[in-house]
């Protein structure tokens, strides 16, 4: 299924969280390769161009990876471009509902804390920061921050929202 939005206006998304050292998955192999048969922890966040994504899910997952502590593997599926990763990356949250944004924790291939869109909506950036980063510090061990402080600080929040994007495969 081809992109809903036009890659150029959906790119700073991606690249806010590329920027503190999240992988993008573009295929459901790639996903496969993160979360199949994967000791560790893995963090994959289900990007989106709605409001509570730049609002919360982004800036809350970019702050809690300046935590001490950070899952192994940091990965990211963008929902309405990456449609093969996503539904993937989806297929591994069996018993949750598909929603985006959507930020879940997985420890050997199974998820273990998952925020759903419906609770990302109730939460400040920093209330969803100080959620994972509790779980980080319960269930990880790779030393962090993701990237080093400069960076982060360096690192732009970008506030578009969905609904000002031009969608190219419009029915």
């Amino acid at each position: 299924m081809p992109a809903l939005y036009d890659p150029e206006q959906v790119r700073p998304m991606w690249e806010e969280l590329a920027a503190v050292g999240i992988r993008p998955l573009k295929s459901a192999q790639e996903v496969d390769a993160v979360l199949k048969d994967t000791a560790g922890t893995a963090l994959v966040v289900v990007n989106s161009v709605c409001g509570c994504a730049a609002g919360g899910a982004r800036p809350g997952v970019t702050l809690a990876l300046q935590n001490d502590i950070i899952p192994d593997e940091l990965a990211t599926v963008f929902a309405g471009m990456d449609t093969e990763a996503t539904q993937r990356a989806r297929e591994y949250m069996a018993n949750v509902q598909p929603s985006s944004p959507c930020i879940a924790l997985f420890k050997d291939g199974k998820p273990l804390h998952v925020l759903e869109r419906r609770h990302i909506e109730r939460m400040s950036a920093l209330d969803i920061a100080n959620n994972l980063k509790e779980i980080f510090n319960q269930t990880c061990s790779r030393k962090g921050p993701s990237v080093p402080p400069e960076v982060f600080e360096a690192n732009e929040h970008v506030e578009i929202c969905g609904s000002t994007l031009t969608r190219v495969n419009a029915q």
